[in-house]
């Protein structure tokens, strides 16, 4: 896919001063509301929580904690190369942040980027694992664009035992982090065929033509069943609906999450039919909070500029398989960044991802 060529092409959209705000409710979306936690930030996209308090990320890889109130910033990351950082925080309080491939395609990588730091209040940043070095020796055997050893984390998820889960958008795969470095392979995601749509240009494929697109790993999270769920973007051409959430057994090492085979193995998928996935967040009951950055694809974000983002809580259903979806805040969010829950469930939600924007707690 290039995600990181598309990265760099969203954060030049962004750069070149679009101006990107929630919108307002709707007469017919009155069971669910957005109320603002921390507003006026550039580029808000990790969510994470402890206790009573909300922890976000922005633009220039600073990371803050608020009580609804104010907001006290707990460090900041090098790295981010104009895209704000991934984060996660463990039961104990320590925060997790994972910058992406930061700098232009082609170039060498900013200092700092694909990497995964460890945040405390008080402390400088901690590096914890080179991602991207680790990628460089654990190449994608399913690669469909670009080098199978391309890496650009995109997802984080602190364990309760202290290491880390990480998502790579680029290498399609999920890995598991040490707190001493040391890094293995849970999980790759294989590509999926999929029809092109409508509407991509002359350029395109003709509609309806069959594409081996890569599954884009660009989420992570712990459900409440204990198990590891990834979601995907789903590469060129970004067909819509296509987009899936993989259930993965915990402890797992060298799993195969395979769209042809969607229920064998230690990865298994778990849900369909979304579009663009950005984050997952683990809440109550088995629910899942699903991000999608535009409901139209991030390809025709791309094209033709924003439409609405997606946030939905995806409930289980029987056999580890989903039950439905319901969406919230419809057509209130323009490409949202991430979401989290907290111990009692509330749920709270970033965006856009680009430009101006704000925390919300979300009121379903």
């Amino acid at each position: 896919m290039g995600v990181r060529t598309r990265i760099a092409t969203l954060a030049a959209l962004a750069l070149a001063g679009s101006v990107l705000v929630a919108g307002q409710a709707d007469a017919g979306n009155q069971h669910s509301s957005l109320k603002p936690l921390a507003t006026g930030l550039n580029g808000p996209r990790g969510v994470s929580t402890y206790g009573h308090k909300v922890i976000y990320s922005v633009t220039d890889g600073s990371v803050y904690v608020t009580d609804g109130r104010k907001s006290v910033k707990l460090g900041t990351v090098p790295g981010t190369g104009g895209f704000p950082p991934a984060i996660d925080t463990n039961k104990w309080g320590t925060t997790y942040a994972l910058t992406g491939a930061g700098g232009e395609p082609g170039q060498p990588p900013v200092p700092g980027s694909a990497t995964l730091y460890r945040m405390r209040y008080g402390k400088a940043p901690v590096k914890i694992a080179d991602i991207a070095a680790y990628q460089a020796h654990d190449p994608d055997p399913y690669n469909q664009a670009d080098s199978p050893t391309e890496s650009n984390p995109f997802g984080v998820a602190a364990l309760s035992d202290g290491t880390v889960l990480v998502s790579d958008a680029a290498n399609n795969d999920l890995l598991r982090v040490w707190p001493n470095g040391h890094v293995k392979t849970v999980a790759r995601l294989k590509p999926r065929t999929v029809k092109v749509p409508a509407g991509l240009g002359d350029e395109a494929p003709p509609a309806g033509t069959p594409f081996v697109a890569e599954a884009v790993a660009t989420s992570v999270t712990v459900g409440s069943d204990g198990y590891w769920y990834v979601g995907e973007l789903r590469g060129f051409p970004a067909t819509p609906g296509t987009s899936e959430i993989w259930r993965i057994r915990p402890g797992s090492v060298g799993a195969v999450c395979d769209p042809v085979k969607p229920n064998r193995g230690n990865c298994q998928r778990y849900a369909d039919g979304y579009t663009s996935i950005v984050d997952l967040a683990g809440g109550p009951h088995g629910t899942l909070a699903v991000v999608e950055l535009d409901k139209a694809s991030w390809l025709k974000f791309e094209m033709s500029g924003p439409t609405h983002g997606g946030l939905f809580l995806q409930y289980p259903g029987k056999n580890h398989r989903a039950g439905y979806k319901r969406e919230l805040v419809k057509d209130q969010l323009t490409l949202p960044g991430g979401a989290g829950f907290n111990r009692w469930g509330e749920l709270f939600v970033s965006g856009p991802v680009f430009g101006p924007g704000a925390v919300y707690k979300v009121r379903y």
